[in-house]
């Protein structure tokens, strides 16, 4: 505080000085003498005046206009050096106050300066000095103030719009990573809990009639158990957590776990055969995350509401995509069911999660039966390639059934899967597999072949 007062007082103290001048300058070039010390007194007082400006800048600028008056009715001639409290007061009148207070101030000002130089000629009659100069620079005045005010006040505006903007995106980044925590929370008790009923109601239907499978079940269900618990762990950790401690965290799983993710849908009386085509391809880790949660949520759904208790994973590798494609069957004697008023949250996660990363998602009933989750995911240029190229299956259970080719695609002989180009799609939720109504589908739900 002690250096911005000294410099204010330096300001003065130099104004006070070009204001003394133009009080000797006008005595100079006059011939009528001219008394000094009321010059310099009006000067002063003007000048001492302007250290409350800024936070009185209309009376300021009354008490600058009633000096220069005072300073003109004694003879003084107007020059900017004599009016310049006046030219200060104004400009900060400018700066602080609105547009209509600061025209109407300066019209003020520029009329008691008229009628000073009308009644009382100063300088040879000469109305150009007397009138029009010190008119002139109030209005010059005025105007720098405005300027100066319309600056600061779009430079506050783009300030205040860079905070909204920047709040704004602060509150989507957060919730982005809700959405993407409430993703991951979703299909870890999703998947886990749905698995561990299914095999708590399969080891309850085979307890009396095989005991030894009942047992075998159960046994297993604390793997499900606590697989679930590390995944939740792991995701509700990040939460407690202000640092990313990486190295206390697991990898995240991704498709390398996808045979232990059949393993497990076996054990809950679900029969899964896997396809790759293709060559595999080393994915990044925010793409084989995605991938693998998209299959495990549509083999959850299976699971949980397929007619059958088979369903079939495809991995089709190119150089610029994977194709995820997970299907079942329905019963042949049991009606296909039409959309309806869904609940859940299963196929809008999955979408969300294929959209996260660039790629496309369709969801819908098949025209022979059953369900079918089609997804595609950009893979990008660069990616290494892993293994060799060709089809390889992994199936629990009874072997694959033939295949055959369609347009460089492997599917089961005798069931044929419309593509998705012609066929409209379900976006309900309904489950990869899972039939939840039992209505009888309508004659227009079938795609035209």
């Amino acid at each position: 505080m002690t250096r911005p007062k000294a410099v204010e007082a330096a300001t003065l103290v130099l104004l006070f000085a070009f204001t003394v001048t133009g009080v000797l300058v006008t005595r100079a070039v006059t011939e009528r003498p001219l008394a000094l010390w009321p010059g310099i007194a009006l000067s002063a007082l003007a000048c001492a005046a302007l250290r409350r400006r800024r936070t009185h800048p209309l009376p300021v600028l009354a008490l600058t206009t009633l000096c220069t008056m005072a300073e003109g009715a004694l003879g003084y001639l107007l020059t900017p050096l004599l009016m310049g409290p006046l030219l200060v007061a104004q400009y900060a009148t400018s700066v602080r106050t609105s547009r209509r207070t600061t025209w109407n101030s300066v019209a003020a000002a520029a009329v008691c300066m008229i009628v000073t130089g009308v009644l009382l000629p100063t300088f040879l009659d000469s109305v150009i000095l007397a009138v029009v100069n010190p008119t002139a620079w109030l209005l010059l005045s005025a105007a720098l103030g405005s300027y100066t005010r319309v600056r600061r006040e779009y430079a506050a505006a783009r300030a205040e719009h860079a905070d909204r903007r920047r709040e704004e995106e602060a509150r989507h980044r957060v919730f982005q990573e809700r959405m993407r925590i409430a993703r991951e929370l979703h299909d870890v008790v999703a998947h886990h809990l749905t698995l561990a009923d299914a095999q708590a109601g399969a080891a309850a239907h085979l307890a009396r009639t095989h005991p030894d499978q009942a047992l075998g079940i159960i046994g297993k269900l604390p793997e499900t158990t606590a697989a679930a618990l590390r995944e939740l762990k792991a995701a509700v950790g990040l939460l407690r957590q202000d640092t990313d401690p990486a190295d206390d965290l697991a990898p995240a799983p991704g498709l390398g776990q996808l045979s232990d993710l059949v393993e497990t849908c076996a054990t809950a009386g679900l029969e899964v055969t896997v396809t790759v085509e293709g060559q595999r391809r080393r994915l990044t880790p925010v793409l084989d995350l995605t991938a693998y949660r998209i299959v495990q949520e549509a083999l959850t759904n299976a699971t949980k509401h397929a007619a059958t208790r088979t369903a079939r994973v495809r991995l089709t590798y190119t150089p610029h995509r994977l194709t995820l494609t997970v299907a079942n069957d329905t019963d042949p004697g049991r009606p296909r069911a039409v959309p309806g008023a869904g609940g859940g949250f299963g196929l809008i996660t999955m979408r969300e999660r294929a959209e996260s990363v660039g790629g496309t998602f369709h969801a819908g009933h098949r025209r022979e039966g059953g369900f079918r989750v089609d997804c595609e995911l950009p893979l990008g240029g660069g990616d290494g390639h892993e293994g060799e190229g060709g089809h390889a299956e992994e199936r629990t259970g009874a072997p694959a059934p033939d295949t055959r080719e369609t347009h460089g695609i492997r599917e089961p002989r005798g069931v044929r899967e419309p593509h998705d180009i012609g066929q409209p799609h379900d976006t309900r939720e309904a489950p990869a597999g899972g039939e939840p109504h039992d209505s009888p589908a309508r004659p227009d739900e079938s795609p035209a072949p």
